[in-house]
């Protein structure tokens, strides 16, 4: 096998550093309330290195309406008219599969939270979140699983009173496990590298063996398949 990453003087292997990011990091909002929707518009419009390239007023519009340029997120509100944003996120992630759905919404319970990460959502913010966090965790939605504070709190509590099912039957190893609940707590690939001490690289490697193993094909449908199956401790 071909070995990644360039071998250093004292012959370990230096880390890879992760995938360039877009130089411009294109958005889609779907969002009801017309004050908060053109709030994020002027925001990430106004903010280098993003483009706001749609907005929605619902998610039945948003799947009607043709995404030209196709961005790489979208920030996807929960209680929209009509359909909500969780029962939307399958038809969405089938429509447009490389894109991100990230949701902005006011609900912080368990409930919501988990039926958002099972239907596909790479990430789970609050309305509450600041200007300058937000847009982190638009960068962060490509490479990993932002969450509030505040959510991330009540996913590991959630992990804490449910005992989890037994992961043999899926061949996981140590190292798997650990990386997979990284993810599950909120990391993107570079800070699991370095919570776990291991080369970009190495999280790319064990990443294809979980997503073969779960018969998952991105990062959100193993996070959310973790948290279905109770994977991780």
């Amino acid at each position: 096998m071909a070995s990644s990453g360039r071998l250093s003087r004292l012959g370990t292997k230096e880390p890879t550093p992760p995938p360039a990011a877009p130089a411009e990091i294109r958005v889609a909002i779907i969002e009801d309330d017309r004050r908060i929707r053109e709030g994020l518009a002027a925001l990430i419009d106004g903010s280098d290195g993003f483009r706001c390239t749609g907005s929605f007023r619902s998610m039945e519009e948003a799947l009607a309406r043709p995404w030209s340029p196709v961005p790489e997120v979208a920030l996807v509100d929960i209680g929209l008219p009509g359909m909500s944003g969780i029962k939307g996120l399958p038809l969405l992630r089938e429509k447009y599969p490389r894109v991100a759905p990230l949701m902005l919404t006011v609900y912080e319970d368990d409930e919501r939270i988990f039926q958002a990460l099972c239907a596909g959502a790479c990430g789970y913010l609050l309305k509450k979140t600041p200007p300058a966090r937000l847009l982190d965790s638009l960068r962060e939605a490509l490479h990993g699983a932002p969450m509030s504070p505040e959510v991330a709190k009540r996913v590991l509590k959630l992990f804490r009173e449910v005992r989890p099912a037994e992961p043999d039957e899926y061949d996981l190893t140590a190292h798997e496990l650990k990386l997979l609940k990284l993810l599950v707590e909120g990391h993107n690939y570079q800070s699991a590298a370095t919570e776990l001490g291991v080369a970009f690289s190495t999280i790319n490697f064990h990443m294809q063996n979980i997503y073969g193993k779960l018969q998952v094909h991105s990062k959100s449908e193993a996070v959310a398949k973790a948290l279905r199956q109770r994977l991780v401790r």
